[in-house]
């Protein structure tokens, strides 16, 4: 833990970052005690990285390897090397569309944070929201857990229900669980904040 009154936040993040402009948003406007201290990406021109320069925090982006789903272990030292160097609390991942692995884990113990677009243990991995149109679920959601070794298994921390409609698409039940993920990212922050139930 940081000296500071703060909790010091990272985030990994793959594409937009509604979600990081969502946590701003809320440590500003409740407040939150809570500061984004640097961003980092895997993709070099993602839109995450623009957010976290707009709201002035440090940024990077991380070469993440050959392989699509994992990172390599330079890019995990790396990662590691940015998180540690910011003295960072809780790591945040949000739409990181790479695996954890090893180094990163043991790096910061029940310290890592993920959101996903559904109701776990329903629809682990890849574009949920079309996996429940598809097993005709009637509430959709989303949830906020640990993140381990597996793909969305770490244990559940937080959920937001949100009612699958009649006439939704894909698109327009992604849309809704994002405004969902946007209220609840911030809380979840806004509790580790307030609580730091890893401290000690």
């Amino acid at each position: 833990m940081s000296t500071g009154d703060k909790l010091r936040l990272g985030v990994l993040g793959s594409g937009t970052g509604s979600n990081l402009e969502a946590i701003f948003r809320a440590i500003h406007d409740r407040p939150i005690a809570a500061e984004v201290k640097v961003v980092l990406s895997d993709v070099r021109n993602a839109g995450i990285l623009d957010i976290g320069r707009s709201h002035r925090s440090h940024t990077k982006y991380v070469y993440p390897g050959e392989s699509r789903a994992r990172l390599d272990v330079a890019s995990e030292h790396n990662i590691v090397n940015a998180l540690q160097h910011e003295h960072v609390d809780l790591v945040l991942l949000a739409g990181f569309m790479r695996i954890i692995g090893r180094e990163i884990l043991a790096a910061f113990p029940r310290r890592i944070l993920n959101i996903h677009p559904s109701l776990l243990p329903r629809h682990p991995g890849l574009r949920a929201w079309e996996q429940t149109l598809a097993a005709g679920d009637a509430v959709a959601g989303a949830t906020v857990h640990y993140v381990e070794e597996g793909i969305d298994t770490g244990e559940i921390i937080a959920q937001a229900e949100v009612d699958v409609m009649p006439d939704d698409t894909a698109d327009t039940l992604h849309a809704r669980i994002k405004e969902a993920e946007h209220v609840l990212y911030p809380e979840v922050v806004d509790f580790f904040a307030r609580e730091r139930p890893f401290a000690g």
